[in-house]
């Protein structure tokens, strides 16, 4: 491991690509991090962070699967993490003005108009208010959403929740075919293609994958445990909770069928998902959120105008979401994270996946952090466990005495 000098000192040299990479000051984060994985059965993960559009931290430890550690190459599916890449996707568009984010859809995509959402705004998809949560019985069987086209054409058709007037459903998992055909219909480029030409390439890093190239497979970590709901059956769970009016939401808008199965299926890694199949390394989202995080420019790249990060930074809707069942202060395509503190830190925003793995740029303090991991967390389906909320809450602490 090498540790870069503080902030003011002479350069040094970027360390070889197999070695990790800490700033000193970040040594209680790394220390915290490297506790989590001791086990086989601990799985394994990677953390990384930018303050200020510097690298600070770059590292990994534990098990990618039962006989193989994980390494600086691991990648892993990251749930929604990867709404919030579809969403720096739109950000990128409308940065060059070719998207106005309170037109409506039907602007760009005109087959959406029907059964009464001729209105619906972009910033109303990116705010969870297009009232197209539903995803259970949107396609049948547990292959039916794989296909694009067909679920495409589905949400276009399907009329929107009247809740939506009221305020935010969390769309779970259309969310990110939502955002994935607006995109190619502005862009008239396939949706993988334009997040590699506005988001990876800018980058300089190729970890943004929605459809995962077949030579890139073995690089994938195993998830483990089930995603199901305290290890019960996924099908009578959803039953159960589409009853119950306070977690039919959550079942509609979280539970397609045999989901639990599907995403243990390698035909995942064919398919454009964006809203939940997303595969990334932590570098690769700490540099995105970085770019944001630094008022929109990296290594000299500008990736955002700051106009576009502040836009994109306001809070649009507060109020209760109908399916997540509490209150959400949704920006345009990211949430307001969650730290284990005192303080609620009203700058920071970006996107959590299920299990655990999430990323955040926080413009307080100029701190950016992304955390993968292959060890499925057992709590709330939005927060997974509580590790990058308790890691966030440390790396804030260290951005602001840096």
């Amino acid at each position: 491991m090498t540790a870069r000098p503080v902030r003011g000192a002479a350069a040094v040299q970027e360390p070889p690509p197999t070695e990790m990479h800490v700033d000193r000051r970040f040594l209680p984060l790394a220390d915290r991090f490297f506790d989590l994985y001791r086990l086989p059965r601990h799985g394994g993960g990677a953390l990384a962070a930018y303050l200020d559009g510097e690298k600070v931290l770059d590292i990994w430890a534990g098990w990618a699967t039962r006989d193989r550690r994980w390494n600086r190459d691991t990648v892993s599916l990251s749930f929604s993490t990867g709404k919030g890449v579809a969403s720096t996707v739109v950000h990128r568009l409308a940065d060059r003005g070719l998207i106005d984010y309170f037109a409506p859809v039907a602007r760009y995509w005109p087959e959406f108009a029907a059964a009464g959402k001729e209105d619906v705004t972009v910033a109303d998809v990116l705010t969870h208010r297009a009232g197209l949560h539903r995803v259970r019985n949107l396609r049948p069987g547990r292959m039916g959403i794989v296909d694009y086209d067909a679920t495409v054409r589905a949400l276009a058709a399907a009329p929107p929740d009247p809740r939506r007037l009221e305020g935010p459903g969390y769309h779970a998992v259309t969310y990110g075919w939502l955002v994935a055909e607006i995109v190619q219909r502005v862009t008239g480029s396939p949706f993988v293609d334009v997040v590699r030409q506005e988001i990876a390439e800018p980058l300089g890093t190729p970890e943004f994958w929605f459809r995962v190239p077949e030579e890139q497979r073995h690089r994938i970590a195993k998830l483990f445990p089930r995603i199901n709901p305290a290890g019960l059956h996924w099908g009578m769970t959803a039953s159960v909770l589409s009853r119950v009016s306070l977690t039919r939401g959550l079942a509609e808008a979280a539970m397609p069928e045999e989901f639990d199965e599907l995403v243990r299926d390698p035909a995942v890694h064919d398919a454009v998902m964006p809203g939940w199949n997303g595969v990334f390394s932590a570098r690769a989202l700490a540099r995105m959120y970085g770019a944001i995080a630094a008022g929109g420019t990296i290594d000299g790249v500008q990736f955002l105008h700051p106009e576009t990060i502040e836009a994109l930074s306001e809070v649009q809707v507060r109020g209760r979401d109908y399916v997540l069942g509490v209150p959400m202060a949704w920006r345009l395509g990211y949430h307001q994270p969650v730290f284990v503190s005192r303080e609620r830190p009203r700058g920071a925003l970006g996107h959590y996946g299920v299990g655990g793995s999430g990323a955040f740029a926080d413009l307080d303090t100029g701190l950016a952090l992304a955390f993968t991991t292959n060890r499925l967390g057992s709590g709330p389906i939005a927060l997974g466990d509580l590790r990058l909320a308790r890691l966030g809450a440390l790396a804030r602490d260290l951005a602001r005495r840096a």
